[in-house]
């Protein structure tokens, strides 16, 4: 069925009144471009790469960060016990091999390599995976612990072997390792540095850290105590924060930048004719969402505590904002047809997609209405948003704003700065907020932190018994059928409660510089992060 755009919608969009739109078209099939190849092309030693970074990372700190564009930095600098491959495929990194599990799943023995050292001198060895593991455990606001799940002791019985014990099976253990979880950090700065390990991180990694300008650059140099140092071409990386994607897109043309991250689809299409400019481009394992604060009193990690609100306590508010929602309008007016709607944590290409997962509530506003006159509050219902303050945010945040009106609902939007933004989503310094994941292949990363009661990325506060127990045996599971089928409970389950709503997926479109003499061994993911460990600037030309 074609949809039009409410002209509201259309009048906030384009800044100039209300006009006749097109009809909104579905997104069309997108091939990926997942990276650009050294090939048998030459490539020069050394250089200098700037790669423009869309927002300010937070703590280099894998056990406590939350930030995808602090992913990035540390992709260059830590590795991981396990990585993900172009097809979303498991494969070791620090890791010798995949893990052996026992036959009654509660015991994961991981073999280590032998031979790599951190940045720093310290020996890479099975009890330093035990001593990241366990401060990922421990720490207080690690923001891995539960992505580990129910661990009951982790144990390096000889160098080049862990042995992660269980009270119950775990079945997204490998996948967990793929990420921040799985950054191995050298005991010894560790020691030295203690929750301060983010502003001067030490690990095993082609790049090791340098330095970092506040709101400017971060920068990283090649290691060459690196085990695969021959693999490195690069001096330098520096990262360089620009926030503004049409900066970003100009930096790019002109050659000042040799990478931009997250470029905007209001400008990709002309990017995309650009002789000097190549484009990598990826659907994603992540979302974006409206996280709506139902308990979030005291920070994520802790038991949740009382809003008196009717937007905390009521669900049928919650419904009749997602109801109010026009996905497919909303994401392909803003974003150009480049994006896709989502109503759930699993993306559809997911071996764990089902009907239920992909289950999408019907755009209503009229039952919207009557959810909130059913719930007795005042119309329009009013309440504020918190969300980004870089323009593609804000186009969507006022294109929300205006596709909730008929729905019932008056929102005022609250512009913020990423990074501040992400200390108040933790903190619960807000009514809702308009934040995203990146996403992991594995859906419990995308489900548990953010849906179990109590844990470190439950921004919400949300409780429920019927989704924590869901999250653990979907967890516990070793059969992927089952495992899908428990996911799409879970799923109806967050749809009946809303305290997420999610919206759209993006792809992930990242800008090189082919300008001579232009680079390559750039890669891109569904994980969202930006690869540059193996980038080279090509030699003698393009």
């Amino acid at each position: 069925m074609k949809v039009r755009v409410p002209c509201s919608l259309a009048a906030l969009l384009l800044l100039t009144g209300c006009v006749a739109v097109q009809p909104v078209q579905p997104a069309p099939d997108r091939e990926d471009v997942t990276g650009v190849a050294i090939g048998s092309r030459p490539v020069a030693d050394g250089g200098d790469l700037v790669m423009a970074l869309s927002a300010e990372p937070d703590k280099l700190d894998p056990t406590t960060s939350s930030s995808l564009y602090t992913r990035y930095v540390m992709n260059a600098v830590c590795e991981k016990l396990y990585d993900i491959d172009a097809d979303g495929n498991l494969v070791p990194q620090l890791a010798a091999a995949l893990p052996t599990i026992s036959p009654d799943g509660l015991t994961v023995t991981i073999p280590v390599r032998t031979g790599p050292v951190f940045a720093d001198g310290t020996p890479f060895d099975a009890a330093a995976v035990v001593t990241t593991l366990q401060r990922n455990l421990t720490l207080e606001g690690s923001s891995r612990k539960s992505e580990l799940g129910p661990v009951a002791d982790v144990t390096a019985p000889d160098p080049g072997m862990v042995v992660v014990t269980y009270k119950t099976p775990f079945s997204p253990l490998t996948a967990a390792l793929a990420d921040r979880a799985g950054m191995i950090m050298s005991p010894t700065a560790l020691a030295a540095e203690g929750t301060d390990f983010g502003a001067h991180p030490v690990c095993v990694g082609p790049f090791k850290f340098v330095e970092r300008v506040p709101q400017t650059s971060i920068t990283v140099e090649r290691d060459p105590l690196y085990y695969a140092a021959d693999e490195v071409h690069l001096d330098t990386i520096t990262y360089r924060i620009m926030t503004d994607a049409n900066i970003r897109a100009a930096n790019l043309r002109s050659g000042d930048v040799q990478v931009a991250d997250s470029l905007s689809p209001q400008d990709v299409d002309a990017l995309a004719q650009e002789k000097d400019v190549g484009l990598l481009q990826t659907g994603s394992f992540g979302y974006q969402a409206v996280t709506f604060n139902l308990g979030n009193t005291e920070g994520t990690g802790k038991p949740p505590g009382r809003i008196d609100t009717p937007l905390a306590t009521d669900p049928r508010i919650r419904e009749a904002f997602s109801l109010s929602v026009d996905r497919t309008a909303l994401v392909n007016s803003v974003f150009n047809n480049w994006y896709e709607p989502a109503c759930s944590f699993v993306p559809p290409d997911s071996t764990y997609s089902t009907e239920a997962s992909e289950a999408c509530p019907t755009y209503d506003p009229a039952r919207a209405k009557q959810l909130l006159t059913e719930a007795g509050v005042e119309l329009p219902y009013r309440f504020t948003m918190a969300t980004s303050n870089t323009a593609d945010s804000l186009r969507l945040a006022q294109a929300l704003q205006a596709s909730v009106v008929a729905g019932g609902f008056d929102l005022t939007i609250q512009p913020v700065e990423y990074s501040t933004l992400l200390d108040q989503q933790t903190s619960g310094d807000f009514e809702a907020v308009q934040l995203g994941w990146s996403g992991r292949v594995d859906p419990n990363g995308n489900s548990a932190s953010f849906l179990s009661t109590g844990a470190g990325n439950n921004y919400s506060g949300y409780s429920s018994p019927e989704a924590d127990d869901l999250v653990k045996a979907a967890a516990r599971a070793t059969d992927p059928a089952q495992r899908a089928e428990l996911y799409g409970k879970l799923v109806t389950v967050v749809q009946r409660d809303n305290p997420i709503v999610y919206l759209y997926r993006q792809r992930s479109i990242t800008g090189y510089t082919t300008q001579d003499p232009g680079v390559a061994g750039i890669e891109t993911y569904a994980d969202g992060v930006v690869r540059l460990s193996r980038a080279a600037f090509l030699a003698g030309g393009k």
